[in-house]
């Protein structure tokens, strides 16, 4: 991770090629393995559900990227801190939109083996991804950042 705030937290890889990466071996696995875990008709529910709730907070947050003249890809340094929006309930709600979307195509798909892939994405996200954030928004906001990150989740 990059400690210089105007060089950006130094994420080589843009989060929703992890997410992509994820899915195309739990499409894979379950191709050799099959891993079924919702009974009947339940992922044609549930899936959709969480991918229009996915696809419902990102024009918000995109909004707020652009007002803000903030960069919106990860591996660039911020130029303003977003508190507001769905800011306000998560400082991560792209990678949440990316998270409820990832699920609900493992839901639509029936794949177990998605799901389940779920649970690493989720620790390299938060180990990697979101901390190395966390550390370039400190460095380049410091006490702003830091009254932010008392009063809001890291995730919901």
């Amino acid at each position: 991770m990059n400690p210089n705030p105007h060089l950006g937290p130094g994420i080589p890889v843009p989060p929703p090629f992890l997410y992509v990466a994820a899915l195309l071996t739990g499409v894979v696995l379950n191709r050799a393995w099959p891993l079924l875990p919702l009974p009947g008709s339940w992922g044609y529910i549930v899936g959709p559900i969480l991918i229009v709730v996915s696809v419902l907070i990102m024009p918000p947050v995109l909004r707020r990227f652009r007002r803000a003249g903030t960069p919106f890809d990860v591996r660039k340094a911020a130029s303003a801190l977003i508190t507001d929006g769905p800011y306000r309930f998560s400082r991560n709600p792209t990678y949440m939109s990316l998270t409820l979307l990832y699920l609900g195509l493992g839901a639509i798909l029936n794949n177990g083996w998605i799901l389940v892939l779920a649970v690493p994405v989720l620790l390299i996200m938060d180990l990697w991804v979101v901390r190395g954030e966390e550390r370039h928004l400190e460095a380049k906001f410091g006490d702003d950042y830091l009254r932010y990150k008392a009063t809001v989740r890291r995730w919901l």
